[in-house]
């Protein structure tokens, strides 16, 4: 096993549970997973209410396979029980909460006892060691402080990591690129959308990131396209971290150093594929749904949650010796496609078709209109400095490189407009890249 006194081995001691052997993973998955489902039945009137219709009793899950009988949760569940009709503990006991912001009806709220924080803490480190972070870095944590999960959850990581934490929040760019020069710091923890605004304003003050070896980046989804771009524009190595509010926040899954899918801390969460279409359960190695069960969660565990987001689950194993199952990289979710003259498309194709092609900054917008009925899409993307000034042809022959590999990728013609640099709005958090104007 790896020395936690050599920094580059990626391994802390609480990252011992990422190699226990499958089957003494799986006895421990189950006697948490039976200890849970008694845990919501006994204390969370939705979820008795939920197994008792399916004629359910705890003591009816003897296997882990017994977890598909067993209802989903989703987030309308969260919703209608606002704001704390998921608790399985008293209030005394619950040391924080959290929530999300609530743009689309009642905020999500999620709680936690001290014992989650403990877990929180501990799923935290467990990814910045498999990112090959160590005591000794300094960590910029441009994640948002607050109700939003990432902030803190990425702090206390950290500084249980015994790393250095700047607890800089997300926004203020220019002062976080004086604080990146100032401070030395050689981890940086944001959205790959805002990082992408740091270098480039970072690039116009002729600032480079020589120090800095490793991008922290989660909370949206990202392609490996952009992963690629990041590499080559700044020479940093830049990982995924995946997580959701509703099961803790950030460190559910995160990538090791080889780069080859998300491993998820299956001691604390229990993963499922599923059909999104059907609840089906799929074999490993389908794309589908990724569905979720808690293992550990003592304030708010959370069943066979519904994420939306879509998956592959791996069992292979990797490299670097970890036993945890892993997940492909989430580029999209089952909620954010859209239909365009009866085709399925997502975001995440428009930006792999984009950084295929020389020209382009990876700042883009998706602008949804209806006309006459029908369904239009439009994408919008700013060129380089290079090509704008360059003018006509070069203009053309990047427009005609577009719009081929729209139509490859999408398999329809989508109407290309090429804009000057920096015309698009920047995001400071999560990046919002679709207009629809259909229903305006």
């Amino acid at each position: 096993m790896s020395n936690w006194n050599d920094p580059a081995s990626g391994f802390h001691p609480w990252s011992a549970s990422d190699y226990l052997p499958r089957p003494k993973l799986a006895e421990l998955q189950l006697q948490r997973l039976r200890s849970t489902v008694t845990l919501a039945y006994t204390r969370v009137e939705h979820f008795r209410k939920r197994m008792t219709e399916r004629g359910l009793a705890p003591d009816d899950i003897g296997s882990l396979a017994d977890l598909a009988r067993l209802p989903f949760t989703v987030k309308a569940d969260l919703r209608d029980t606002y704001p704390f009709g998921l608790f399985a503990c008293p209030m005394e006991e619950i040391v924080r909460l959290h929530a999300s912001s609530g743009t689309t009806g009642r905020p999500i709220v999620v709680a936690y006892t001290q014992a989650d924080i403990e877990v929180w803490k501990e799923v935290m480190v467990r990814a910045f060691a498999s990112f090959g972070v160590h005591r000794g870095d300094i960590i910029q944590n441009a994640y948002g402080y607050g109700l939003f999960t990432g902030g803190l959850g990425a702090h206390y990581g950290g500084e249980a990591l015994g790393a250095t934490v700047i607890p800089i929040s997300g926004g203020n760019t220019d002062r976080q690129i004086m604080l990146m020069q100032d401070f030395g710091s050689t981890v940086i923890c944001c959205t790959p959308s805002y990082f992408l605004h740091l270098v480039e304003r970072a690039q116009e003050e002729k600032i480079d990131f020589s120090r800095m070896r490793v991008g922290v980046f989660g909370a949206e989804p990202w392609s490996e396209a952009m992963r690629q771009r990041i590499q080559k524009d700044t020479a940093i190595r830049g990982y995924d971290i995946y997580g959701l509010s509703e099961v803790i926040g950030p460190g559910v899954g995160a990538e090791c150093v080889q780069q080859a899918g998300l491993h998820l801390y299956e001691d604390h969460f229990f993963p499922e594929i599923i059909d999104p279409a059907t609840g089906q359960v799929l074999p490993e190695g389908a794309e589908g749904e990724l569905v979720l069960t808690t293992l550990s969660k003592q304030a708010m565990p959370m069943i066979r949650y519904r994420t939306r987001d879509v998956t592959t689950l791996v069992a292979e194993p990797c490299a670097c010796g970890r036993t945890l199952r892993r997940i492909k990289r989430i580029e999209r979710r089952s909620d954010d496609m859209f239909i365009i003259r009866g085709v399925n498309v997502f975001p995440s194709q428009v930006e792999t078709a984009l950084l295929k092609v020389e020209g382009t900054l990876p700042h883009y917008a998706i602008v949804l209109t209806r006309e006459k009925g029908l369904d239009d899409i439009e994408v919008q993307v700013e060129v380089t400095p290079e090509i704008f000034s360059d003018k006509m042809r070069a203009m053309e022959t990047l427009h005609r490189n577009l719009g081929h590999a729209l139509e490859q990728v999408l398999g329809i013609r989508a109407k290309v407009t090429l804009v000057e640099p920096r015309t698009l709005a920047r995001s400071e958090g999560k990046a919002k890249r679709v207009l629809d104007k259909r229903t305006i």
